[in-house]
């Protein structure tokens, strides 16, 4: 025998890619049998390896070996996850892929002499094995695990909130559409009929682009107002934009002119969400101002509140300091872009009331998270609430400091005038991940809603979600305000969107539950020095994800999801609430929450409830600082990217995605869907999951796995919703009834922001959407305002009428 036919070239590669990766499946899988897992990368690495031999002795059995291979890994495959096909693609594609190379006349020729008959059964055996794993692909395709169909009852069962009479049908005067944050306009002109002829009405780019000096985590986050004629949005740079409504044409720009000691680049982050407006003829002024009477509130990145003309652009010059209010007065020292409001305050007939971001794990000793309420017309102090100082409300006094290191408040307020409370969804005494420190007060106030009283800043009630918070389960969403129907009557709800996933439903009167609340035992075990708390509470109205499994583990091959699972069964997990740990913890949910600033959405007529969940693990672990001096640490990349040196307690904090070394999440999709539930009933009556990998992949195939969404929804009376928050860079517009997807439309840049609609003068409906990416999230950034409407002369549709007697 020649040696050519010896050293056949197809041979060769052959045995050395079954020897490479058998023996990688194989040490991997005795790493994994020893900490506890699965024991089937053991034996397919050996059983690969063996393939391998007898394809260096050019035995044809290597055929009828590799093809019980494939059966055996098709039926271990079912077992552990049934139909779902994208769990049962990387499990199956490499082998699949190998098996098809083995069955090529090169290969066969090279395997050696043997009979026709023993050359047929060997070629069989394979070609069956070959077939068994496509018809479980093929099973897989067609099978839907995961969206749940069904239909929401569409007839109008109660009036609309409270708050409907303060606010004109086609504007959109608040961040959540109104101060009751539902993210709702009673506008009818886009119906499921008609969605689908959607086109871009006007488009515009502000001008604020990422600068090589701006923060990795410079966000467009801004949901625009609508007032009148005019259509006011915010930049990253906190720079103000007044457009016309109906053409985008810009009316007015204002610049604060931020300014930073160090530049912006150290910062954390850099986001606006949006601006507040006031208007005193709202509140029948029997003498409006001649100037600034209709004003808006900016935040600006630099910690200032400033007062502008709503029709000029120009600063109020009696509201505070030629316009202005110095949010750092009181606050103490702080690290450039350490403190200052990512998010629009609220806004009552006398008061503008506003809270602060502060730097999570920087160190203990940190801003306040003072919430202050403002005079609205001349910017003087009326009250402030700090969390660890309760009961002082009255002005502080010139040269005191805050407390430091309190409870804040980062998101937005939701206001109820007529029942004169103003409701803060709470964050935590900074670090996030060690609370051997946090006082009294922080324990009692972190983590859930406080109620204000809105006239003097006393508490009305408080409820919290997460005791002894360790996993940064801050309440990001603005609660929800509306009238809920129950069994015994009608309520005044407030809805509660959280991180771990439930939707706490409270009478917004007193704190009292309206669905159900139940303590439940959570994994013990926190580092010395701290704590955990037996018990957290969980909503009925629930959307917490199933613990995770270690065959929930994901990859593109059998190699990265045999990472993920060596990586899994390595971290300390216990389900939701494990303590941070040395070791590593898993966090699942993970920080970005089920549910975060983007907040859920109302039909309040419908008594319906539409969210967007969103389900990503991440990993976080506690690093004694005398380790931490001898590691090679640079900058943390944003607030949930990377290590904190948590200056004040002996650790520093590790966070990141909980990503195979392939840059791809290693749990299993989907991670993101759309949902609808009757409020009346808490059920949920269905859910899709939602977008592509389209814009995240390394190459860019639309597979709709289902991606996380940061931003929330808007509904509409007309019976569709809309949602431009997902990875891929669409905006999309849902079936309120049944979650259909009716409509979509490609964006120039990511969508991580809340949409709203409004009508112009002639009645025609607009969708606006902001198009400007996000820094620590990878997405396409840009500086897009883009609004959507029907076709001219599609005849206007008024709001549907209300029920009688309802305001």
């Amino acid at each position: 025998m020649s040696a050519a036919r010896r050293f056949h070239p197809a041979i060769i590669v052959t045995m050395v890619v079954f020897a490479v990766l058998g023996a990688a499946v194989l040490i991997g899988g005795i790493r994994l049998v020893g900490l506890g897992g699965s024991p089937y990368y053991a034996v397919a690495g050996a059983w690969t390896l063996l393939v391998a031999l007898l394809v260096a002795f050019r035995s044809r059995l290597a055929l009828p070996t590799y093809g019980a291979l494939l059966v055996a890994t098709a039926a271990w495959s079912v077992w552990e996850v049934r139909w779902d096909f994208w769990q049962l693609l990387p499990r199956l594609d490499v082998w699949f892929v190998l098996g098809f190379w083995l069955l090529l006349p090169w290969v066969r020729r090279g395997l050696g002499d043997a009979s026709g008959a023993s050359r047929r059964t060997g070629s069989a055996v394979l070609l069956v094995g070959l077939a068994v794993v496509a018809a479980v692909g093929i099973v897989g395709a067609v099978h839907r695990d995961h969206d749940l169909a069904g239909e929401l009852p569409m007839a109008r069962v109660a009036g609309e909130s409270a708050d409907a009479a303060m606010r004109p049908d086609a504007d959109w005067t608040d961040y959540g559409g109104s101060p009751f944050g539902q993210r709702y306009s009673p506008l009818t002109q886009i119906t499921p009929e008609n969605v689908s002829r959607l086109e871009v009405a006007w488009k515009i780019q502000t001008g604020d682009t990422p600068g090589p000096d701006d923060p990795t985590e410079t966000t467009s986050e801004n949901t625009p107002l609508k007032i009148g004629d005019t259509v006011y949005l915010c930049t990253p740079h906190s720079r103000v934009i007044a457009v016309d409504a109906a053409t985008g044409t810009t009316r007015w720009r204002f610049d604060p002119q931020i300014r930073s000691p160090v530049g912006f680049k150290h910062w954390e982050h850099m986001t606006c969400r949006g601006v507040s407006y006031h208007d005193d003829a709202k509140y029948g002024a029997a003498a409006p101002r001649t100037t600034c009477s209709r004003r808006l509130f900016l935040p600006t990145a630099d910690a200032r509140l400033i007062a502008l003309d709503a029709d000029s652009g120009k600063p109020c010059a009696d509201f505070g300091n030629a316009g202005s209010v110095d949010l750092r007065a009181n606050i103490g020292p702080f690290t450039p872009g350490g403190y200052y409001s990512t998010s629009p305050p609220a806004v009552t007939k006398d008061l503008v009331i506003i809270g602060g971001h502060v730097t999570d794990n920087e160190s203990t000793n940190e801003p306040s998270g003072v919430i202050r309420a403002f005079d609205v017309h001349d910017g003087h102090l009326v009250w402030n609430w700090d969390p660890g100082n309760p009961e002082a409300t009255a002005p502080i006094a010139p040269g005191e400091t805050y407390t430091r290191n309190s409870p804040n408040v980062w998101s937005l307020f939701s206001v109820d005038e007529g029942l004169g409370i103003v409701y803060l969804p709470m964050g935590n005494q900074t670090p996030d991940q060690f609370a051997a420190g946090r006082t009294p007060t922080s324990e009692t106030y972190g983590a859930g809603i406080v109620a204000l009283d809105v006239a003097t800043g006393k508490v009305r009630w408080n409820y919290q979600f997460t005791h002894h918070d360790l996993w940064d389960m801050d309440i990001g969403g603005q609660p929800t305000l509306m009238d809920l129907q129950t069994a015994d009557g009608v309520k005044p709800a407030l809805l509660a969107s959280t991180k771990q996933g439930s939707v706490y439903v409270l009478d917004r009167r007193d704190g009292t539950p309206i669905v159900p609340i139940r303590e439940v035992p959570r994994p013990q075990g926190a580092v010395p020095g701290d704590h955990t708390s037996p018990t957290q509470p969980m909503s009925d109205l629930n959307f917490a994800p199933p613990d995770l499994r270690e065959r929930d583990m994901w990859g593109t091959t059998p190699l990265d999801q045999l990472w993920c699972r060596v990586r899994f069964r390595s971290l300390r997990y216990e389900g939701m609430f494990t303590p941070p740990s040395e070791q590593g913890s898993l966090v699942f949910p993970g920080n970005f929450g089920v549910f975060d600033w983007g907040g859920i959405s109302v039909d309040p007529a419908r008594q319906l409830m539409l969210i967007n969940p969103s389900y990503m693990a991440f990993q976080s672990r506690l690093i004694p600082k005398e380790k931490l001096e001898m590691m090679e640490v640079g900058p943390a990349k944003s607030e949930t990217e990377g290590v904190k040196l948590a200056k004040g307690i002996p650790y520093g904090i590790e966070l990141s995605a909980f990503l195979s070394p392939l840059g791809i999440p290693c749990q299993a999709p989907p991670w993101g869907y759309v949902a609808g539930v009757d409020l009346r009933t808490g059920t949920m009556a269905w859910r899709h999951k939602n977008g592509t990998i389209v814009d995240s992949a390394p190459l860019p195939i639309p597979m709709p796995l289902g991606v996380p969404s940061l931003g929330g929804m808007v509904t509409t009376a007309g019976g569709v919703t809309f949602l431009t928050g997902t990875l891929d860079y669409y905006v999309r517009g849902y079936d309120v009834r049944t979650g259909r997807k009716l409509w979509q439309a490609r964006l120039p840049a990511g969508g991580q922001a809340t949409p709203m609609t409004y009508a112009d003068a002639s009645g025609r409906q607009y969708l606006l959407v902001t198009a400007g990416g996000h820094g620590s999230l990878g997405t396409k950034q840009g500086d897009w305002v883009i609004a959507y409407a029907l076709p001219k002369g599609t005849a206007p549709v008024s709001p549907s009428p209300r029920p009688a007697g309802t305001p």
